[in-house]
């Protein structure tokens, strides 16, 4: 959840009634924030509450104190999120585990039946698989012996190069004497690897390009890991290596090659016959306009629709916050795009891409992954475009099937 720019801590005791007139009459903590900022993404993925652009909001971190108004916590204090209200409250509320079960597990069962789509989840490590897993039943040995022989994609490394080196004049001495390399060099290579816009610059597959061994590790991590879960448990394990960012035919060859050559090895030196596949994610405009081309090299494509409607709008999802939500307040946009798929633009880009890519890979396997997995609009329109699945967030996972239930059923009706 994202509220306002304003923020007051409520006490416990504070009825429903109260509350409403405190956000009536200081234009605070309104629900229409939504998912925008990629703290909340994380948070929610993490199953955490998040209440984000609070800027009225204090932090010493010296003195180890937050001041929300008239309100002073120090370090060890309690505070409780409700996340769909954007409500703050002091003191620690008890709360209790979810369980799909009795009547809503009835539902849910139904809402199987009926549905077309499938439904995955994003996970970052084993817990997460595990959680995902009670709701639909990285190490990445950890996360193939949770899902066995469920299907698992694997990203290969995504975020900007910059993120992995040292920051400050302690780290690189640190780092320096850890692997031997001169502390100038390293030094020297962190300035020279500095970028102004990191989040359109060295990251994705231009990685692999530029440093094909960090591909090749990755891809022997992936394909050790699951020869061996599938030896020890006698299951049969497919990789699905996805290969981000790519936007061009070209691009993705030439990551491909290495990835190819690298699972190969690993195959033969374990005596595997093991599958596996690659694919890409589409999240560069240009990838969706030339899918027919890089549906060539990829064996599934799953839509990156974050990135995809950060490059499509030229917002960015972390700075724009402010912005979007007075394009929404005064109807220049019907929604927060990174809430709800813009069908008019984005989803244009996602249609034309699973065009083009059935041109060339009739069976090819297509999704999206993302927080527009688990919007019930967004996920309509993944049924009416006629992508397989769709993944989110595991925590979001009994949305996304209810509302894929509630799609196929719209189609009956019409």
């Amino acid at each position: 959840m994202e509220s306002g720019e304003k923020a007051i801590l409520v006490r416990q005791e504070t009825s429903p009634e109260d509350l409403a007139g405190m956000v009536a009459a200081e234009g605070i903590l309104t629900a229409r924030g939504g998912m925008t900022s990629h703290a909340a993404v994380v948070a929610r993925g993490m199953g955490k509450c998040c209440v984000a652009g609070c800027s009225e909001i204090i932090v010493d971190e010296a003195g180890k104190t937050l001041i929300i108004g008239d309100d002073r916590l120090e370090e060890g204090d309690y505070i409780s999120l409700n996340g769909s209200s954007g409500t703050v409250y002091r003191g620690q509320i008890a709360t209790v585990q979810p369980e799909l079960s009795g009547d809503f597990g009835t539902v849910m069962n139904w809402a199987d039946e009926i549905r077309k789509l499938k439904v995955r989840t994003n996970a970052d490590n084993p817990k997460d698989a595990a959680q995902a897993l009670a709701f639909q039943k990285s190490d990445f040995k950890g996360m193939y012996e949770v899902m066995e022989d469920k299907p698992v994609t694997i990203r290969l490394l995504d975020p900007p190069l910059h993120e992995f080196l040292p920051q400050t004049e302690e780290d690189t001495r640190e780092l320096a004497a850890h692997t031997g390399i001169p502390y100038e060099k390293l030094a020297q290579t962190a300035s020279e690897l500095h970028e102004f816009n990191p989040m359109l610059g060295h990251r994705g597959c231009r990685l692999a390009v530029t440093y094909p061994e960090i591909a090749e590790m990755q891809t022997r991590a992936i394909m050790e890991a699951a020869i061996e879960v599938a030896a020890e448990k006698g299951v049969d394990i497919v990789p699905e290596i996805m290969i981000p960012l790519v936007g061009s035919k070209a691009e993705i060859a030439d990551v491909k090659a290495t990835v190819v050559k690298a699972a190969d090895a690993c195959k033969e030196e374990a005596g595997s016959q093991m599958k596996y596949h690659i694919g890409t994610m589409i999240e560069v405009p240009r990838a969706a306009l030339t899918a027919d081309e890089i549906a060539e090299e990829a064996e599934f494509f799953s839509f990156g629709t974050n990135d995809l409607t950060q490059m499509t709008f030229g917002f960015s999802r972390d700075d724009t916050k402010k912005l979007i939500k007075e394009y929404v307040d005064k109807g220049i946009l019907p929604d927060d795009p990174f809430q709800t798929i813009d069908q008019e633009g984005v989803g244009l880009l996602v249609k034309m891409a699973v065009e083009k890519g059935r041109q060339t890979r009739p069976n090819i396997k297509l999704g999206i992954c993302g927080e527009h997995g688990g919007d019930p609009r967004s996920i309509e329109f993944c049924h009416r475009t006629g992508l397989d699945y769709v993944s989110c967030s595991p925590y979001r996972v009994p949305i996304a099937r209810i509302a894929a239930a509630q799609a196929a059923l719209k189609d009956v009706e019409k």
